[in-house]
């Protein structure tokens, strides 16, 4: 596991970047306008110097949660003091949180930082609360999504809760969406459609949970 800061993406509107934290490894991904200097956090899970350092000659206006879970919130509290910017997750998740967030999301709402738009998706399934968030052609996904299969589930009521929020709400997503997980590598759309779509035909019973991939459980 690396500390460094990965760049994903950037242009003349924006910069997109990638921490993958300790202890557990989890990414945070920071959102850059370059016109207005404005950015946002989404999720707080460790190396809380690294992304003050990286963000301290920005606005940071949103610090979003992808969902509620300890490895997705470790420097949370230390963050949301020292960055000074507005939390944001999803009710369902809010209890979870070691702080009080700021403001309660329901999914459908549009983010704005300086000139660039986030929407925000909610996907249950991994958690009641869990969300996506989406900038042009990027999709920041937490744990719902990843390369080959869905994030973990604890009964198979939330694996058909996960797997109904992939199909509806990501895999309509244009075919060249980059999909960005909440740990791990990137993956494409195109790939995750094809291997969910031979899942889907290919199964009949979805009395699954846990770690399932779309090729085998």
């Amino acid at each position: 596991m690396t500390s460094r800061i990965q760049e994903i993406a950037r242009d003349d509107k924006k910069e997109l970047l990638r921490l993958e934290t300790r202890p557990f490894g989890t990414n945070a991904y920071m959102v850059i306008c370059r016109t207005s200097n404005e950015s946002v956090l989404i999720d707080a899970p460790g190396s809380a110097e690294i992304i003050k350092e990286r963000l301290k000659e920005t606005a940071v206006k949103y610090i979003l949660m992808s969902h509620g879970h300890m490895d997705h919130t470790v420097d949370l509290e230390e963050l949301h003091r020292d960055l000074g910017a507005r939390l944001a997750v999803h009710k369902d998740d809010a209890g979870q949180l070691p702080v009080k967030a700021d403001q309660l999301l329901a999914g459908g709402e549009h983010i704005k930082c300086g000139n660039l738009i986030l929407e925000v998706i909610h996907v249950p399934g991994h958690t009641p609360g869990s969300l996506c968030f989406r900038i042009d052609n990027y999709l920041i996904s937490g744990d719902t999504i990843f390369p080959g299969g869905p994030g973990k589930t604890a009964s198979p009521g939330a694996f058909k809760e996960i797997v109904a929020s992939i199909e509806e709400k990501i895999m309509p997503l244009p075919g060249d969406t980059i999909i960005l997980p909440g740990h791990g590598e990137k993956t494409t759309l195109k790939t995750e459609r094809e291997l969910f779509n031979t899942f889907k035909s290919s199964r009949q019973d979805f009395e699954l949970s846990g770690d399932v991939t779309w090729l085998g459980s």
